[in-house]
């Protein structure tokens, strides 16, 4: 005969009361595991990657971060003092420096991230000041756009631009390179070929010079479109850190000849082909252009007095993806993280800002406790190690 309890006047069976509150305990765990899986998941995480960045500052040093835990690894201290700009090597192995007195030359070997030498440019009363470089692809030498100033009892005297051969080895001006077609100028842009047989000069077209004594050898049109009809192609902000050597990718330029509007398109250059694909976007704008090392996506901040906008680029069909504003600041430029996932907003300050590529929503910032002076280079991880051994 089975034991009874009397609930409120009622009659049961203990087997029936311990079932009734097994089922109350099921019904109650059955409602907490449906409430648990009812939370929101969290939001995961938007890394950069596992690359390194490398920038100048006002210490007078280069500092190095690690993308994945985006704090400070190392710094390279520098003799030469305050770096202006950082050129790298074509094959990622060291930096050539220039200092901010614009006289002062530092190549640095980003494996032991140690200075290899150091050059100076003035002698006696008279001063060399780089206004630009660029580095023969076998480290050899560097051609130079200089300027002289020699001091006089009364004044200053102020030489013309001039492009020279520098010689890496002996730290010596091996040869003034004449101007191609006596086309002096101010500001220029070169580029060697990959194996440093040619140097090319980029002007209303391209002068293709040999590089044993820089003479002429051939002219390319470049300017002029393959399609008549067409106006002249101008370059625009070039990202070629991720490009093979010979090529590079960036915002070009075109005037329509019938309407006379800028055009702005994705243009990318095979120097070797002498082919430049142009692919119109749009009307042309005042926007940076940082290239992601996919090669299928680029990035660019229009600037305008208290108006910034993020532009995202699809390199693979020539379009803008999207755009949008954001809260930026005076003289903002864009880099992409080693994976493509974050946009890194920096210069003219010691934070850089990290944004999600995405979705442009503001992440964090990396405070460096020191302003920037140069460009900042994002070095994916397969170079990094490359660098490192």
């Amino acid at each position: 005969m089975s034991e009874k309890h009397t609930v409120s006047g009622t009659r049961f069976p203990v087997s029936g009361i311990r079932i009734a509150a097994a089922a109350a305990g099921l019904a109650l765990f059955g409602f907490v595991a449906v409430s648990a899986q009812s939370k929101p998941a969290a939001t995961p995480t938007v890394t950069a990657g596992t690359g390194k960045l490398y920038i100048g500052t006002y210490k007078g040093d280069i500092q190095i971060y690690d993308e994945a835990t985006e704090k400070l690894e190392a710094s390279i201290v520098l003799k030469t003092g305050l770096p202006r700009s950082l050129t790298p090597s074509q094959d990622r192995t060291r930096f050539y420096v220039l200092d901010s007195t614009f006289e002062k030359l530092e190549v640095v070997d980003i494996a032991t991230r140690k200075t290899l030498n150091t050059y100076e440019l003035r002698s006696g009363n008279k001063r060399m000041r780089v206004t630009s470089l660029v580095a023969d692809p076998l480290n050899r030498y560097l051609v130079l756009l200089t300027r002289t100033a020699t001091k006089l009892i009364d004044r200053w005297e102020i030489g013309p631009p001039t492009l020279n051969q520098f010689d890496l080895a002996s730290g010596q001006i091996a040869r003034t390179i004449p101007w191609p077609k006596g086309d002096e100028r101010e500001n220029v842009s070169l580029r060697f070929s990959p194996d440093g047989k040619l140097l090319y000069f980029f002007g209303d077209d391209v002068t293709i010079m040999e590089t044993e004594k820089f003479t002429e050898v051939e002219t390319w049109p470049f300017a002029t479109p393959s399609e008549g009809g067409l106006g002249r192609i101008s370059l625009g902000p070039v990202s070629d850190f991720y490009d093979p050597p010979g090529t590079f990718t960036g915002l070009f330029t075109m005037q329509d000849p019938v309407q006379k509007r800028r055009i702005m398109g994705i243009g990318k250059v095979d120097l070797a082909a002498r082919k430049i694909d142009f692919r119109p976007i749009g009307p042309a704008e005042q926007v940076s252009f940082a290239q992601a090392p996919d090669h299928k996506r680029a990035y660019g901040i229009k600037s305008d007095i208290g108006r910034y906008e993020f532009w995202t680029f699809d390199l693979e069909n020539a379009r803008v993806v999207s755009r949008q504003e954001f809260k930026g600041r005076p003289r903002v430029v864009p880099r992409v993280s080693s994976n493509g996932k974050v946009i890194y907003v920096y210069i003219a300050g010691e934070t850089i800002d990290l944004y999600d590529s995405a979705t442009y929503k503001y992440l964090r910032t990396i405070h460096m406790g020191a302003d920037q002076t140069t460009e900042l280079f994002v070095v994916p991880p397969a170079a990094a190690a490359s660098s490192a051994r």
